[in-house]
């Protein structure tokens, strides 16, 4: 089980599967805003807040609703 606390671990480990260009001003600017917003959410928490994604459920995706892409 590998727990994440650090907004730059979280997001890092949130974007890999998107293999997004590092250097891009579009990738710089969702890293900036992800980071506002966990670092804001972590402040207003009243305990310190982790992010263990082992225990996150598997999302199915409904292809026919979706389409075939």
């Amino acid at each position: 089980m590998t727990t994440y606390t650090s907004p730059r671990a979280i997001i890092d480990y949130c974007l890999a599967p998107l293999e997004l260009d590092a250097g891009a001003d579009t990738t710089q600017e969702v890293r900036r805003r992800l980071e506002h917003v966990i670092k804001t959410f972590q402040a207003k928490a009243s305990a310190p807040l982790s992010v263990d994604f082992s225990a996150m459920p598997s999302q199915v995706i409904n292809e026919a609703a979706h389409g075939y892409e």
